[in-house]
């Protein structure tokens, strides 16, 4: 294909060919009514529409042109747009590899909104694009809710599969249609490379669509883009993402894998060693094409919280940018969270008068993840009392117990199995916190793995789990999941389902909640 504009992610020959059903995949209409439908000189919307961040009367709108021009949302209550008004985005342009958001006021809470994008340029404006998104409840409001998380897209070699129709646990996602969605970190891997084919042990061929920027790992700003890109062209993701607003983390596999401030690298395949550098760079392309907010972040980047009606407040976590270098985790105590965003946990969670405290976690609590001879989360794999960064967590569930505090519940993703985790201080080694729930998903699209050993130090038990029998187990395998919870306005009783790529339920359990 011929490269359109000077920052026009395109599509190689390559990916196109890679099979019959490809140009389906990646949107690409018929040659003979393309002239009808994009005039050459008009702006073309190249990834779709995204919302995120959504509050009771607001909501951020995204997409991305192919050149320069104005992004101009159309919103309205109905699908129709018979009632509708207008709000002017955002310049789209080189600086921001042509990515834009805006956040849309003046919504009514509660609600249903319809809109629809298109870009203006000087010789006319884009093909418009539709979504839709739900404003938060407000709270007082005892609305039924239904959300959904999961992480880990496009890893371990693992890509847009053609042969599959793409990433179908997208569209198995949007089916259930909740009311938003939890990514919880590795929404792309920036160290993972992809290959046309790869041969599975049994002789199967997985193929996979490949673009320029996924052929190596990504050092450069072009390169971390060129991630979010891939992701966009499957249709089933698009699709997804038109529907259902978002609440983006990231984690480590967004920059390098195992990634820590101040790392130095060893690894051949980059040029650029120093870890700070590729990270300004992944920060940059991760807030150009992911709707998040740095306006409701607690420090501009990535953690913040959300509340949803009566039942629910949402805190999203970073526990990759404050954390210590990874380390065997025998220290008194090192952080993972770092102290301002520690305080801020434990004092907004204490604070809340919502009935459920949902910690969005991008690393699991009692699950051993090494890095090597290190640690890589919060577990060190040393029974008894609480070191190195499980000092940290100790602190903060310490404060919560002095206060009061029930029904917190931890979701997560990041070791690409699903499980339930019940933690209960009378199995261990510390007993100054109130027993909880941590529910894993994922992987959404990558290999998977587990499951890891548990660390006894805050007293988890397996209720669940669904692992694959041999590591990075292909998406054909069927170990890819996400996870689902519903909460009763009524009874304020939550229910969680952890669901295979189908969304089939494998596991499910109603809490009542404590008063």
């Amino acid at each position: 294909m011929e490269n359109r504009t000077p920052f026009h992610h395109d599509v190689s020959r390559r990916a196109l060919l890679a099979g019959g059903a490809g140009a389906a995949l990646l949107g690409v209409v018929n040659p003979g009514t393309a002239a009808a439908l994009v005039r050459p000189d008009r702006p073309l919307l190249t990834h779709g529409v995204q919302s995120g961040d959504v509050t009771s009367t607001s909501g951020l709108v995204w997409t991305r042109s192919d050149r320069p021009a104005r992004m101009i949302v159309e919103v309205s209550p109905d699908p129709s747009f018979r009632f509708k008004r207008t709000v002017a985005g955002p310049w789209l342009t080189p600086d921001t590899d042509g990515t834009g958001q805006v956040r849309i006021n003046g919504l009514l809470p509660g609600s249903q909104v319809h809109y629809r994008v298109r870009a203006e340029g000087d010789r006319g404006g884009s093909e418009p694009v539709v979504g839709s998104f739900r404003t938060t409840p407000l709270v007082f409001d005892r609305q039924d809710v239904r959300f959904l998380w999961s992480g880990d897209t496009v890893g371990q070699g693992w890509g847009s599969n053609p042969d599959l129709g793409g990433m179908r646990i997208f569209s198995a996602m949007a089916d259930r249609n909740p009311h938003f969605f939890v990514h919880s970190g590795d929404t792309v891997y920036a160290d993972g490379p992809l290959t046309e084919t790869v041969t599975l042990p049994d002789g199967r061929v997985w193929r996979n669509v490949v673009t320029p920027e996924k052929t190596k790992v990504a050092e450069t700003l072009a390169e971390y883009r060129g991630q979010y890109a891939y992701n966009l062209l499957d249709a089933n993701y698009r699709r997804f993402n038109s529907l259902v607003p978002q609440y983006n983390q990231w984690d480590d596999h967004e920059v390098r894998n195992n990634w820590y401030p101040g790392q130095i690298l060893t690894d051949d395949r980059y040029t650029e060693k120093n870890v700070d550098v590729l990270a300004e760079r992944a920060f940059q392309a991760f807030h150009e094409w992911v709707p998040l907010d740095p306006w409701k972040a607690e420090d501009g980047r990535v953690y913040r919280k959300f509340r949803y009606g009566r039942h629910l407040e949402i805190f999203l976590l970073d526990m990759r940018t404050y954390r210590d270098r990874n380390s065997p985790g025998d220290k008194p105590y090192e952080r993972i969270l770092g102290d301002k965003q520690a305080r801020w946990l434990a004092n907004e969670v204490a604070d809340s008068s919502a009935t459920w405290k949902i910690i969005a976690s991008d690393m699991p609590l009692g699950v051993v993840v090494p890095d090597g001879k290190d640690i890589e989360a919060v577990a060190n794999g040393k029974p008894g009392v609480p070191t190195g960064r499980e000092a940290e967590i100790a602190w903060v569930l310490d404060q919560w117990n002095r206060r009061g505090v029930r029904n917190t519940v931890w979701l997560t993703a990041d070791v690409h199995y699903s499980a339930a985790h019940h933690y209960d201080p009378s199995r261990a080694a510390v007993q100054n916190f109130h027993p909880f729930w941590e529910f894993v998903s994922g992987p959404l699209n990558a290999g998977a793995f587990g499951p890891n050993a548990l660390d006894s130090t805050f007293g988890p038990k397996v209720e669940f789990v669904h692992a694959p029998p041999a590591p990075n187990s292909s998406p054909l395998d069927g170990f890819q999941h996400f996870g689902e919870i519903d909460v009763r306005g009524a009874t304020g009783e939550l229910t969680v389902n952890l669901r295979n790529a189908a969304g089939v339920s494998l596991w499910n359990r109603t809490l009542k909640p404590e008063r």
